[in-house]
């Protein structure tokens, strides 16, 4: 018999996805460059030419065995000292190399840090909009995701509803800033406010509540403002990080988890995320990307790019009459659809060959996504196409 479980998500695929193909398809019936596709978030920037160079230094001048071979279970230690260290500089924070664990991107980050502080049936609080891989990311972990609804007035904290929803079952609160979908940097203030509040739920139900956070887009933030860094404001704090965006290495899946070293138990967390990556068969990423990563820390892509994208289509949906937060960060918008069913809304959008994203698995209903990592040329010429379709759909 298979695995009943995984058989039914079959039918629950990532609508993300499902819309990506559909776009590849009609490319390929009317050309890429004439679809518009804002579905994905694949980094559209080249790589830093200075990662490419320190692969090719690497791949020159290292030992082949050292470069191919296996990694220590809990990652390279020199590796780890130069995070530690980044770290450090950066935010403050005493880090040192046993708070630090390779992962393969923060998908594997966030795997890991999942099954460290939870047991089945514990819960897991987020915040919508959120990244709708959360589901499987907590259910298949026998942990259950709770879902606090949107502050849609500036995607920051509900804390109306996160007061009500952080119960004794409550075993982690998971949060993404900057925010895939709304763009949304979570304030220092939100970050103050959600510590405080955890510190006291905390103590009112006896044991600790961690918080994860889930920072690939930590760099990407826009208007010279810097993410404040969350682990800052709460020593339970697992950090969860990728290189994905950063760098624009999506697909070299390099990234590691950052356990603050005030966490209860900070340096068990990370030995034993060693015993759990040999029940999920993660068993490190490789020792090149592991390498190379650790001599790019202070890298990364051009984000003027993105966020030229984002001034051209916050202006432009708003010249539509939507009504849209601007994002301070990340490669996405996430304006309120012109009708209630934000579906209706993307399928009527394909007619123009603009393959948008409704909002309703993020848990906005109402909503829709657009990721605006594309070549800006692109982005420009999408615009009269996205007026039209307003025009001639919605009379805007």
């Amino acid at each position: 018999m298979i695995a009943a479980q995984y058989k039914e998500m079959l039918g629950a695929k990532s609508v993300i996805r499902t819309l990506s193909e559909k776009a590849a398809a009609r490319a390929k019936v009317i050309g890429y460059e004439n679809v518009f596709d804002y579905s994905l978030g694949n980094p559209s920037v080249p790589a830093p030419q200075g990662f490419t160079d320190t692969l090719l230094s690497l791949l020159r001048n290292k030992d082949p065995m050292e470069l191919h071979g296996y990694s220590p279970t809990l990652g390279i230690h020199s590796v780890k000292e130069k995070i530690a260290a980044s770290l450090r500089a950066r935010f403050g924070i005493p880090y040192g190399p046993e708070h630090i664990f390779p992962t393969s991107a923060a998908a594997a980050a966030l795997a890991h840090a999942l099954r460290a502080v939870t047991v089945f049936g514990d819960e897991v609080l987020t915040f919508a909009p959120f990244f709708p891989e959360y589901h499987p990311y907590v259910d298949l972990t026998g942990a259950v995701l709770r879902v606090a609804p949107a502050d849609t007035k500036s995607f920051q904290i509900d804390f109306g509803a996160a007061q009500k929803m952080i119960g004794e079952k409550t075993a982690a609160v998971l949060i993404n800033t900057p925010n895939n979908p709304s763009g949304a940097v979570y304030s220092e203030q939100t970050l103050q406010k959600l510590a405080a509040l955890l510190e006291k739920k905390s103590r009112e139900y006896g044991h600790a509540i961690y918080l994860i956070s889930d920072e690939p887009y930590r760099e990407i933030v826009f208007d010279h403002q810097e993410q404040p860094y969350v682990s800052k404001y709460y020593a339970d704090t697992l950090v969860c990080y990728s290189f994905s965006k950063s760098l624009s290495l999506p697909g070299e899946r390099i990234g590691y988890l950052a356990v603050n070293p005030a966490c209860t138990e900070a340096e068990t967390i990370v030995n034993m995320c060693g015993q759990i990556s040999r029940g999920i068969g993660h068993n490190c990423p490789s020792s090149l990307m592991q390498l190379a990563m650790a001599e790019s820390l202070e890298m990364t892509v051009d984000f003027s790019i993105y966020e030229k994208n984002r001034n051209l289509l916050y202006d432009c949906l708003k010249e539509t009459g939507l009504e849209v937060v601007k994002p301070g960060g990340t490669f996405y918008i996430f304006p309120k659809a012109p009708e209630e069913d934000a579906a209706a809304f993307c399928e009527k959008a394909l007619d123009y060959d603009l393959v948008l994203v409704p909002g309703d698995s993020f848990g906005c209903p109402g909503y829709f996504r657009m990721a605006y990592c594309m070549d800006t040329e692109k982005v420009e010429r999408s615009l009269p196409v996205l007026r039209k379709f307003m025009r001639e759909t919605y009379g805007k």
